[in-house]
């Protein structure tokens, strides 16, 4: 039984991502296996990064002169970084050399050392000692250390070149005062406008007391408020080895001042960058775990996310996901993060008035019992009648797990899903395991979905097994709104799905190659409805077909 509560170590993940794929991969194979899966994906995509031209300001004058100061082209500045591996097998965005020599900036720019305790706090987990922390941290240039002990405050505000540490999670821990507003943010940076730089927290448990609300239908009020750690307009940033509880609307938030939703296309301004999460844990989140919005270059490592409350949508309609990278947001790594219990593991995802993520390198992921393990889509683009994204682009996710997905109250009419992709193009998915549960009701549905106009996707040594009530592993929808150049590779089936792969009417291109399924009594390897489909090396032990191709006037074997 795999649980994965709140106290689970996430520095255990990458040898739990191991057993659970049953290979010992070389991550530098893998990095570049999956890069050249990408190249291939994208190589229809003559221009990934256009220049995007601000509209007139006229007819709708009013909109478009806020749109011109507050927004920016979401391919301006678009730097195309990769992921690098050391010696010793280690992965990490190849800006990371940058961040660091920033940490020994951070250092050389420290002159003074605080006790939080030589101010006069306790942490008797009553008195507020808002004032102290204020004091403490002053202008900046300083490393405040906090004891052991509940230290209430209404919030912390960070100036430049600061460090907060603590005792570890569970020893330090920061509280908001029960007269704190509905709204208040726990830890924040100082200078939202105009910004910071090089700001460090870690050590310590981050407790939103959302028990101070009492009974309350919605935990939130707006925009990035209401979160236990907001970065907004931070350059260089590093945030590890911190637990965040109950928060009424995110765990950790990387982000801007103000959210943008003027058009796909546009980003809002002064979104962080540099920003490293390593070993966080959050539980409780209204909405997300961890997200990030309008900001470039974030490294999310060893974190795990688990059992949110949800609280910040209607009932039945919480899209609280345990890591979502939501509208805007640019070259994002996740490496060996968890997730458990939530509407989806990760989510890669943006309103239809914002732009999509894009560039985002998820590599080793292990998501137990959320509603949809890995979801990527583009809201508002996804009908065949929708204006096409013009930023869902460049996404790949590697030595990947789904165990267990399942139906959640978070989203209750939501069908399980190992993985969704939609409207995404240039998307490579390179070592994948699905494992599902033989005795649970999938209602006939699929287990992987390409859907809703996605383009240009890859998927390589996809191992499926244990989804016996699902209706196929792998379901290329067809349609008016139908996915399209899709290439299937290297699949082993195991005793799941009566349908190995199921390719829909309208896809012009696809290719299924390498496929071995097993199981007993089962239906047909291969479905598909378009003769363009090319089809190779299928083997099978169990089943009755093993390609059976339709058309409008007969079904073929």
């Amino acid at each position: 039984m795999v649980n994965l509560d709140r106290n689970h170590n996430p520095r255990n993940n990458a040898d739990m991502i191991s057993r659970f794929s049953e290979k010992n991969l070389s991550m530098d194979e893998l990095v570049n296996e999956t890069n050249r899966l990408l190249i291939a994906a994208s190589n229809n995509d003559k221009q990934l990064f256009p220049i995007k031209k601000r509209p007139s300001f006229f007819p709708d004058f009013p909109v478009n002169v806020k749109r011109f100061f507050q927004t920016k082209s979401a391919f301006d500045d678009a730097v195309p970084y990769h992921t690098v591996v050391d010696v010793n097998g280690n992965a990490a965005p190849n800006w990371l050399t940058k961040l660091n020599k920033e940490y020994e900036h951070l250092l050389e720019k420290i002159n003074r050392t605080v006790h939080i305790g030589d101010l006069g706090a306790v942490g008797d987990g009553k008195t507020d000692h808002t004032e102290t922390f204020k004091l403490a941290l002053g202008h900046g240039h300083v490393k405040v250390f906090v004891p052991e002990g509940i230290f209430i405050v209404k919030e912390i505000k960070l100036p430049s070149y600061t460090i907060l540490v603590g005792a570890g999670k569970g020893k330090t821990v920061i509280k908001l005062h029960d007269s704190a507003p509905k709204g208040m943010r726990l830890i924040s940076n100082k200078h939202h406008r105009t910004g910071n730089r090089n700001i460090y927290v870690g050590g310590m448990t981050l407790d939103w007391n959302v028990e101070r609300l009492g009974f309350v239908e919605k935990t939130s009020t707006w925009g990035n408020h209401s979160s236990c750690l907001l970065f907004a307009n931070v350059k260089y940033g590093w945030v590890k080895e911190v637990e965040a509880s109950n928060p009424g609307l995110h765990c950790f938030d990387i982000s801007s001042p103000l959210y943008n939703y003027y058009g796909d296309g546009f980003r809002a301004r002064n979104g962080s960058e540099f920003i490293w999460l390593d070993n966080l844990t959050g539980y409780g989140f209204g909405d997300d775990g961890i997200t990030t919005h309008h900001s470039d270059n974030i490294f999310i490592s060893n974190c795990h996310m688990s059992d949110p409350s949800g609280k910040a949508h209607k009932k039945g309609f919480s899209n609280s996901n345990g890591i979502e990278i939501d509208d805007g947001s640019r070259n994002v790594w996740l490496l060996n993060n968890s997730t458990a219990r939530c509407f989806g593991g990760v989510e890669v995802k943006a309103h239809a008035t914002s732009s999509a993520p894009m560039n985002i390198f998820i590599i080793g992921h292990l998501s137990v019992n959320d509603n949809r393990s890995y979801n990527f889509r583009h809201i508002g683009h996804h009908k065949d009648n929708d204006p096409e994204s013009k930023t869902a682009i460049n996404l790949t996710a590697a030595n990947i797990i789904s165990f267990h997905s399942v139906y959640s109250e978070l989203y209750g009419h939501s069908a399980p899903r190992a993985m969704v992709v939609s409207a995404y193009k240039n998307v490579a998915v390179h070592h994948f395991t699905a494992i599902g549960d033989p005795s649970y009701d999938y209602n006939g549905e699929p287990v992987i979905a390409i859907q809703y106009r996605a383009r240009n996707v890859r998927l390589n040594n996809i191992k499926v097994s244990g989804f016996s009530n699902a209706g196929s592993d792998i379901k290329v929808f067809g349609g008016s709104n139908h996915a399209d150049n899709v290439k299937i590779t290297k699949v082993v089936s195991k005793h799941s799905a009566p349908k190995t792969i199921e390719i829909g009417k309208g896809v012009t291109q696809s290719l299924v190659e390498k496929v071995f399924a097993e199981a007993i009594n089962a239906k047909t390897v291969v479905q598909i409805a378009e003769n363009q489909s090319v089809i190779k090396e299928i083997q099978s032990i169990g089943f009755k077909e093993t390609i059976l191709r339709l058309s409008d006037e007969e079904n073929t074997v």
